[in-house]
């Protein structure tokens, strides 16, 4: 088997084998770390004595007043930090022309690649032009992914990218007769069809946060159950050796051609474990964001198999994706750099998150809103729970559950609490963003964590969407918020799913009931913020965050 037929046939299979084996390894391992989380909730961790209130109370100098606000109310629309508020809208969006222009170093080196592959010398401007923004797709992704939050600023983004590719492909043919539109969309789709359906196996929402991972693994599997066939199949000898020693052992043909194929399978696994590992101690160790590696992935995903057919050329041109993809990342690092430090100097905001667990996938809509914004201006403060367990698992933690120490992530007294909180990430990754900080509580010690973050927050959103009399664990949160954080730092969130009466019943008698230290105790005229949402379309989303 030549070379050029190894890259250009095994190469294939084995990037669409792990593609189609990772999407459903993902979706059982995610479903399998959902429960693992629920029965360490379930758990009493034993050390930590329940939540005994004993402070003075006193009734307040005032009434609450509940103030009731839709995105059209001039109070929602007003913001307390304007700049602050423009920086989380902006930042998203200079960070995706980062990755837009790191994207341009990707392209040029693709073209490069093409052309010295083909050996085509008719070199033009608008076939450049062409080929430069074929390969340049993969930067209108990420800036859907990195920017574009909702589904109409998705749709601008490729719509945008889609118009200039018309026009180049009608200059493009104005200018070459030969050549038919038909011929150069075919052209665009050959390119970067393949990736981009592949890519699909680790951008789904569902099983975004660890995707990269499970690809990787799947495709260092894969590439070993074909790596030891290849081997033996280039090299006849070889081939003669191990059906000897097979036949030896008493083992027919085919047992012999499954146990290559079994050992190139946990030769690959071997290698992929290492890879993962570090992956998870590089994120830990605060290297990369969860960002970074899904859009590294993309990228690198792209370069190995937009590259696979440039092997026709010559068995080297299929390095040109790889050397295309360390162009992206050598601009991304020196643009993303000031970028990054500018962002450190400022002061990090904690967000503190809470919400009805039994939202589900409504749940982690708002946070998806949240997770383009916050991040740019300060950390996301939240207790895991099963709505959105599977959305915001890390590197190092989903490595912790696959080798079965996921015990070891939840809180387990008030020490372990501490020096939790202690080492808690406050500044930026290398990208700019501050993390999620995500706390996984037993039975016994989830209301000794809400009280810690709720002293150490600087805003609470609280999603109260479904809210009824059964919450008993929201009950306790909202009392605590009203004795730890000011009300001009609290909002709630409500839809026509929230049972309005019961919560305002239930906020007056927590407002009567207010701890005497409560920085709320002696305000003139308190107010609570509540937010009534349900498009969160963008002036929503505003709003919301002013």
């Amino acid at each position: 088997m030549s070379v050029t037929t190894m890259l250009t046939g095994m190469l294939p299979f084995v990037v669409l084998a792990a593609a189609l084996l990772a999407l459903p390894v993902s979706i059982g391992l995610l479903n399998r770390y959902r429960r693992s989380v629920q029965r360490g909730m379930s758990a009493v961790a034993g050390s930590s004595a329940p939540v005994e209130r004993t402070t003075a109370r006193s009734a307040p100098a005032a009434s609450l007043r509940i103030q009731v606000l839709d995105p059209s109310s001039p109070d929602a629309q007003a913001s307390a930090e304007p700049a602050l508020l423009a920086v989380a809208f902006q930042r998203p969006w200079r960070a995706a022309a980062i990755y837009a222009i790191a994207g341009v170093a990707y392209a040029g080196v693709m073209t490069a690649g093409w052309l010295g592959s083909t050996g085509d010398r008719a070199v033009g401007w608008n076939k450049l032009l062409l080929l430069s923004w074929t390969y340049l797709w993969p930067a209108a992704i990420v800036v859907s992914l990195v920017a574009a939050y909702d589904l109409r600023r998705r749709l601008q983004v490729f719509g945008v990218y889609f118009a200039v590719l018309v026009a180049v492909i009608a200059v493009t043919v104005a200018r070459n007769p030969e050549s038919t539109a038909l011929q150069l969309a075919l052209y665009w789709i050959i390119v970067n069809g393949p990736a981009t359906v592949l890519a699909f196996a680790f951008l789904l929402r569902p099983i975004r946060a660890v995707g990269p991972l499970v690809l990787a693994f799947m495709l260092l599997v894969a590439l070993g159950s074909q790596a030891l066939l290849s081997l033996a199949g280039a090299n006849e000898s070889l081939l003669r050796a191990i059906v000897e020693v097979g036949f030896s052992v008493g083992l027919g043909g085919r047992a012999v051609f499954i146990g290559l194929i079994a050992l190139g399978v946990a030769a690959g696994a071997l290698l992929a474990w290492p890879l993962l590992r570090a992956l998870g101690r590089g994120y830990e160790r605060r290297r990369f964001s969860d960002q970074a590696l899904l859009i590294n992935a993309l990228w690198l995903e792209f370069g190995i198999v937009q590259s696979i057919s440039l092997a026709f050329g010559g068995a080297l041109w299929v390095l040109t994706g790889l050397a295309a993809f360390a162009a992206f990342i050598a601009t991304k690092r020196l643009l993303l750099s000031p970028f990054a430090r500018q962002h450190a100097a400022a002061e990090p905001r904690r967000l503190l998150l809470l919400r009805v667990f039994a939202l589900g996938a409504r749940s982690r809509r708002v946070f998806d809103r949240l997770l383009t914004h916050w991040p740019y201006i300060g950390n996301i403060a939240m207790i895991a729970g099963p709505d959105l367990v599977t959305t915001t698992v890390e590197p190092n933690e989903f490595m912790e559950f696959v080798s079965g120490r996921l015990s070891r992530q939840f809180v387990s007294d008030s020490n372990d609490l501490r020096a939790r909180l202690a080492r808690a990430d406050k500044g930026p990754d290398p990208d700019g963003r501050c993390r999620v900080q995500e706390f996984f509580c037993r039975h016994d010690t989830w209301q000794m964590t809400i009280e810690r973050l709720a002293a150490e927050t600087d805003a609470v959103l609280m999603d109260l969407r479904s809210f009824t009399a059964h919450n008993a664990g929201c009950v306790f949160e909202l009392g605590r918020l009203l004795n730890a954080v000011e009300l001009r730092r609290i909002v709630i969130l409500v839809d026509d799913t929230t049972e309005v009466a019961f919560l305002e019943k239930t906020v007056e008698r927590l407002w009567r009931d207010l701890e005497s230290g409560s920085p709320n105790q002696s305000l003139e005229a308190p107010r609570l913020k509540v937010f009534r949402a349900n498009s969160f379309a963008e002036r929503e989303l505003h709003s919301l965050l002013a």
